[in-house]
């Protein structure tokens, strides 16, 4: 006889506590702001405007590095997410027991190119990033980023990253 499934809500509850313990992580990500939204396995990553994040006053735009670091923070929380809810999802990681101490490590940037398309408006910015190739020593990963509209883009960034030793 095979046990009932567990209701949504819980489901749901332990996959964003485990997302939660990867942001919270990175002392960075809470300094920028950064919060991510999940929707089944996908995020979307928001950058809250502030004025802290402004690089020209006379613009005012954004400043290039945190727009960079914007896109490398969702390219790496993205990467790191895919692996955990792979390894969720086959029963392998229990997010129950996730913490920041206990989560895996993240992966390591070898290169990242950023593509400034217009500048940052003094407002909320949101980005997606799409795993392209995840092997186990490399992966591949391409960001999108954006303000108002989905489809003007300000900026996007392609990311090459070594994986972290997977145990077992």
């Amino acid at each position: 006889m095979r046990a009932p499934p567990e209701p949504v809500q819980v489901v749901k509850q332990r996959r964003d506590a485990a997302l939660s313990a990867l942001v919270h992580g990175v002392p960075y990500i809470q300094y920028l702001g950064i919060v991510f939204d999940r929707r089944g396995d996908e995020l979307t990553a928001t950058l809250p405007f502030d004025e802290k994040l402004i690089g020209n006053p006379m613009l005012p735009a954004l400043h290039g590095g945190v727009t960079a670091a914007f896109l490398e923070v969702t390219a790496v929380i993205e990467l790191s997410w895919s692996l955990l809810w792979e390894g969720m999802e086959a029963g392998q990681i229990d997010p129950a027991t996730l913490t920041a101490e206990a989560l895996p490590r993240l992966p390591k940037t070898i290169d990242f190119t950023v593509d400034y398309l217009r500048s940052g408006l003094p407002r909320d910015a949101y980005a997606r990033a799409r795993v392209n190739r995840s092997g186990r020593r490399y992966a591949s990963v391409h960001v999108e980023a954006w303000q108002d509209n989905r489809t003007r883009l300000f900026a996007q960034a392609t990311g090459h990253f070594l994986m972290p030793a997977r145990d077992g």
